[in-house]
């Protein structure tokens, strides 16, 4: 399904001669192609799943921004306003980003569902979150609130 939009969004991207949504939508397929060949040495002959193709987008996202805070500390605006482009196209596949408040929710449901009460269950915390919540929650930020919250 995910495959299928990415598929689409180029083929769209191609007609209306959009330059950034072409090579950012080109940039996905291989990132994909890439997790799929690793995917496929591990023995699953399908290639990734679609959790681990928003797991992938989103990363890509966290990339891109890395870069334009660079690129701004650099002072090569126009890179970071290209960047923040592919940001926008990469978006458009991931479902819509849940609030501050729903991601402080989830993060309390978890950390009480597993019982929670230390740095060491950080990792049991952040794997749940990402199963459930694949695509949808950023995080890196999450990570911080799990921290303060695992910390305190």
């Amino acid at each position: 399904m995910l495959r299928d939009q990415i598929k689409e969004s180029m083929k769209t991207a191609m007609k209306a001669k959009d330059e950034v949504g072409l090579a950012t939508t080109r940039l996905i397929q291989a990132a994909l192609k890439d997790r799929d060949i690793a995917a496929r040495s591990k023995g699953n002959m399908d290639g990734i799943g679609e959790d681990e193709i928003l797991g992938m987008l989103q990363s890509m996202i966290k990339q891109r921004r890395d870069s334009i805070e660079m690129y701004e500390k650099g002072g090569r605006p126009e890179l970071a306003e290209r960047e923040s482009r592919e940001i926008d196209v990469i978006e458009t596949f991931l479902p819509e980003q849940m609030g501050a408040d729903a991601v402080n929710a989830a993060i309390d449901a978890v950390v009480k569902e597993l019982g929670a009460t230390s740095m060491k269950d950080m990792g049991r915390v952040m794997a749940v979150l990402k199963e459930r919540h694949a695509g949808s929650m950023d995080f890196g930020k999450a990570s911080g609130q799990v921290k303060a919250r695992l910390g305190s």
